[in-house]
């Protein structure tokens, strides 16, 4: 994902949510500032890869099958935590440490590598918990204009950017256990940033040429007048 292409859909998630771009630089600038090195995701190749990219809704452990059967596990925020927990190793995990720093903290220290995201509202998590982490495991990422080691590879929401992240890395097809867009459990706020995850994975799967399950009987609902042709 090249930043000119991202940015006015990043401009339309600013619009629509209120967010402030001016802090989510400052952010981006404090995890660039945080970090004495980063892990190349040059590394992280899922080229010819089935890739299950690992949403936290509640049908994940019913689902965990089919993060096992693929051929690398992304997962986001506390999908890492369900999935170890039933024996399902990750591969890498996504988080903006909204819930478990500590996860963060031991996979870097054994070398799996962590897209830790820099937005506007996790400034004071960034600044406590960045330090702890093994930053050689760290892959830095940001909504706002890459700067330095700090990347852009799309995506809004720790789930969708698990799946611009897998896409980056060549995935050959990406699979989604774990994704509920109709959680009744969740507020107005993460209800809200369901929609944009299913208008950006909409994007993504157009960008493949891939028809991801988790969109069919959904995409005649979804607004794309955000999205670039």
């Amino acid at each position: 994902m090249k930043y000119p292409t991202w940015e006015p859909v990043y401009e339309a998630i600013l619009d629509d949510f209120g967010f402030d771009r001016g802090a989510d630089e400052q952010a981006r600038d404090l995890l660039a500032d945080s970090l004495t090195t980063a892990f190349d995701p040059v590394r992280l190749d899922f080229a010819g890869e089935t890739v299950a990219v690992a949403g936290a809704g509640p049908s994940l452990e019913a689902e965990a099958g089919r993060a096992s059967e693929a051929d690398a596990v992304v997962a986001a925020s506390t999908a890492a935590d369900r999935l170890r927990e039933v024996g399902v190793a990750v591969d890498c995990m996504v988080t903006d440490l909204d819930k478990n720093p500590d996860t963060v903290r031991e996979l870097t220290a054994a070398g799996t590598p962590v897209a830790v995201h820099a937005h506007g509202d996790n400034i004071p998590a960034l600044r406590e918990y960045v330090p702890a982490f093994d930053a050689a495991a760290v892959i830095p990422t940001t909504q706002a204009a890459p700067v330095g080691p700090v990347r852009n590879f799309g995506g809004f929401t720790d789930g969708d950017r698990a799946a611009f992240l897998a896409d980056h890395c060549g995935a050959d097809r990406l699979v989604f256990p774990g994704w509920d867009f109709d959680d009744d459990a969740v507020g107005p706020m993460k209800r809200r940033k369901l929609v944009w995850a299913k208008r950006l994975l909409y994007w993504l799967e157009r960008r493949r040429s891939e028809r991801f399950a988790v969109l069919d009987g959904r995409r005649d609902g979804i607004d794309d007048s955000a999205l670039p042709e």
